[in-house]
């Protein structure tokens, strides 16, 4: 790869016509993904170029955009006519943008052209301008510091003055106040004309953040960049990053792709979410992406969390990250929390509730106080299945069974294919169906019948993909219109409810056998962040934990207890030899055909064998192994240095496959 240089005239101006120059050559890559560098003659008036320019090429009978990787005084010797370029693109100027860029690509084993594309094609999206209203309220929230909080702004503060890259994990339990320590550093940073990135782990939160901020701050110039910004949001935050303003950018995954000429400090709220890592290959992880990014800036990042990622604890313990804690509520006490198996013999009025949690709720109307139901998944029931022949309803395109929805039909939640329920099997033609496991909708409708005058909402994928509704489901919450929220892992953070009082949990360990390393420690993170909705404004808030065992994982549940799960878990992953303790890659082949991709995973599983530094495991099939139609398989790969890693992928270059072959570091599920 190239040794990029500086980044990118802000704008250029057009030189006279009697000024002559030496004519250049340059090389480009097309930001639409072609491989192949092309040469293109440089008009005069342009001057030189530096590497990492983005100029507008003519292709055929288009002009696209590239970017210059290298650059020539004299013609290279070709058959073909070579055109000239026709501009060049404005572009934000940051000195460390195109090696942080080149550095994460390095990372990924991908090319630097697809993070700058991305980001130029994010920007220049045309969408509906629809967006989530924001509550405009102006609520200015001057909160004198604990002594526990002003120590991690001193700490930072001369950081953000040095520009000195300083790793901070901060331990907060939950309704401890990390958003007023976020306030005075993104303060302090704008004080010194400092630009601060604040990444969440899912828009819905990103969202809410803004809107909280904005109200506290309302003077404060806050600009959000993720997939639910409007188009003129995003060409506000383009000129403003033109024109080097200072300002608070909050996101998910897009900021770190940003060029930030004046960027100052880097925050990351809820560290622990394996949402920062992304779905879709390249599986860029934002959080290892903004530490790179510090590192190089030489700027402060501080990570946030009530449940700090095993991975963060084992830097503080081994690389010299520092760790601060906040450890009391800023209002209630923590929450009471009870353990109920759902194997009991008891009887009740329906399996899910157990008694312990109906007459919590039976309580909780009768006192007038909220309620929010936890459930981590989705529909009425995980499948429907033949009481006769035992036939399950399955997806045609992807090796899932579809789940059952209150409006009956059936939907797969991969690729979106959905039908009715059929009148009868398809394979025995009889009428009877089991419906197996249990959803969210399904709780709805459960908790409607026994509490039938309860106001009742919902709040999972299938309502926040829907902005309106997700929005006006919480707004009632928060105005007390509804009496109960169900939710998924959308509730189980960064919301703050004051009459929430009692907080269930229907299922905690229906994800605790799922086939990762890092299962426990998510299902843990979970429940203790959903637990910490409760009581945040009263002295009498209760937990009920449902579960089918009595997992020795819910013994620390009690968020005070988190650290006591570290000292656990470290142990399990040193002998076992995952994350942090070793280094870990996942290696994807996909293909339309099965057979082609079994026979070629295995024929890389065997590639890979011979390397005596690394840990194969694989090729296995993955739990959902078919997805649109397209087969994968896995290959998992571990090693002491991650150099070794990515050397072990790069000689498998030079093998002939008709799979796709991805290259995931250090994957979180």
């Amino acid at each position: 790869m190239q040794n990029w240089s500086i980044i990118l005239n802000n704008s250029f101006i057009k030189i006279t016509v009697g000024y002559t120059q030496r004519t250049m050559f340059v090389d480009v890559k097309l930001l639409s993904g072609f491989t192949k560098p092309l040469t293109y003659q440089v008009p005069s008036f342009l001057g030189s170029l530096p590497i990492g320019t983005i100029v507008k090429v003519p292709v055929r009978t288009t002009i696209v955009p590239a970017l210059v990787v290298a650059y020539y005084p004299e013609k290279k010797d070709s058959t073909f006519t070579i055109k000239e370029l026709i501009s060049v693109e404005v572009f934000p100027k940051d000195p460390h943008y195109l090696p942080f860029i080149e550095s994460l690509a390095q990372y990924h084993l991908t090319d630097p052209v697809y993070f700058i594309a991305r980001i130029r094609s994010f920007i220049e999206q045309k969408e509906s301008d629809e967006a989530i209203e924001q509550d405009q309220r102006t609520t200015v929230n001057n909160v004198q510091l604990t002594k526990e909080q002003q120590a991690v702004v001193d700490y930072l503060t001369p950081a953000i003055t040095a520009q000195t890259y300083t790793p901070t994990l901060l331990h907060g339990v939950t309704g401890s106040g990390k958003t007023e320590v976020y306030k005075k550093l993104i303060e302090y940073a704008y004080k010194q004309k400092k630009t601060t990135l604040l990444l969440l782990p899912e828009v819905t939160l990103a969202t809410q953040f803004e809107k909280i901020l904005k109200a506290q701050l309302p003077d404060f110039p806050i600009i959000s960049f993720h997939s639910a910004s409007i188009a003129k949001t995003k060409r506000t935050l383009w000129q403003s990053l033109q024109e080097n303003t200072q300002q608070l950018i909050i996101g998910v995954h897009l900021p770190i792709l940003l060029p930030i000429g004046n960027l100052g400090l880097i925050i990351i709220d809820e560290e622990h979410e394996i949402g920062f890592q992304e779905k879709k290959h390249p599986k860029i992880n934002t959080k290892s992406a903004a530490l790179m990014r510090a590192q190089q800036y030489q700027i402060p990042i501080l990570m946030g969390s009530a449940t700090p990622s095993i991975t963060s604890l084992y830097n503080v313990e081994t690389r010299g990250w520092k760790l601060f804690k906040l450890t009391t509520r800023f209002g209630g006490k923590f929450p009471t929390i009870k353990h109920v198996t759902l194997t009991d013999q008891k009887q009740r009025k329906n399996f899910w509730i157990s008694t312990e949690l109906y007459n919590g709720i039976k309580e909780q109307l009768a006192h007038k106080e909220q309620t929010i139901i936890f459930l981590n998944r989705r529909g009425i029931c995980f499948f429907l299945q033949c009481k006769d022949c035992a036939h399950i309803f399955a997806c045609k395109f992807c090796s899932v069974s579809l789940t059952l929805h209150a409006d009956d039909t059936l939907k797969c939640h991969y690729c979106s294919y959905n039908q009715r329920v059929p009148e009868t099997c398809p394979e025995c033609h009889k009428k009877e169906f089991l419906k197996k496991g249990i959803g969210t909708q399904q709780i709805v409708t459960i908790l409607q019948k026994l509490f039938p005058t309860a106001r009742i909402g919902r709040t999972d994928m299938d309502t926040t993909t829907n902005k309106k509704v997700w929005q006006k489901t919480i707004s009632d919450f928060e105005q007390q219109k509804l009496d109960i929220l169900v939710g998924t892992q959308t509730i189980t953070k960064g919301f703050h409810f004051p009459k929430v009082t009692l907080v269930g949990v229907i299922w905690a360990d229906v994800n605790l056998n799922f086939p990762v390393y890092n299962a426990k420690e998510v299902v843990l993170q979970q429940l203790i962040q959903v637990a910490g909705r409760a009581g945040r404004a009263s002295q009498n808030g209760r937990v009920i934990i449902q579960s089918m065992t009595n997992n020795p994982l819910f013994n620390y549940i009690n968020e005070i207890d988190y650290l006591k799960f570290y000292d656990h878990e470290i142990i399990n992953r040193k002998l076992i030899g995952y994350p942090p303790a070793l280094r870990l890659a996942e290696i994807e082949l996909k293909h339309k055909k099965e057979e082609v991709v079994e026979q070629e995973a295995f024929l890389i599983a065997s590639l890979l064998l011979k390397y005596k530094n690394l840990r194969v495991l694989g090729p296995a099939q993955p739990p959902v192994s078919k997805i649109k139609r397209v087969f994968s398989r896995k290959i998992y790969i571990k090693a002491d240095r991650f150099e070794a890693l990515t050397q072990a992928f790069a000689s498998l270059e030079t093998v002939s496959l008709k799979s796709e072959l991805y290259f995931t570091p250090q994957p979180l599920s």
